[in-house]
């Protein structure tokens, strides 16, 4: 088995097809995207395939270390990054093919009149073990 993270974006990836901002949603259709996503999870969970996953805020901070007795240096939020994530979901799973076969089930998660956002997913694999160095 092989650990992927999928990625949602904010915005940087390429527009999804039902490309209507979340907070121009309903409730009702933040509802039903949400209970997509749970039920989504839920059947992962059941196969052994999910491990995690959560969303995110839109708000955050660049940080970095700074030196020796100094405080952590902060830079932020930065709205206009093209790298928001929206949320996450770590799966394991047999293949990449697999991964990209779930990606694009999540890609299908109702949005703007309950239409499939059609949104792009980010898939990433884990590292295995550390990269090797070759001189």
């Amino acid at each position: 088995m092989a650990k992927y993270l999928l990625l949602k974006h904010y915005r940087g990836a390429p527009a999804p097809v039902n490309d209507v901002p979340m907070d121009r949603w309903t409730p009702e259709e933040i509802s039903a995207h949400v209970q997509y996503m749970n039920d989504f999870a839920a059947r992962l969970e059941k196969s052994g395939e999910f491990v995690d996953g959560q969303a995110l805020a839109p708000e955050g901070a660049w940080v970095r270390y700074d030196g020796e007795g100094r405080p952590p240096v902060t830079d932020g939020p930065f709205a206009e990054t093209k790298d928001l994530i929206a949320g996450w979901m770590i799966i394991d799973v047999d293949s990449y093919e697999r991964a990209v076969e779930l990606a694009g089930e999540l890609s299908a998660a109702p949005g703007a009149g309950g239409k499939p956002i059609h949104e792009w997913l980010e898939v990433r694999p884990f590292l295995a073990c550390p990269p090797t160095i070759t001189e």
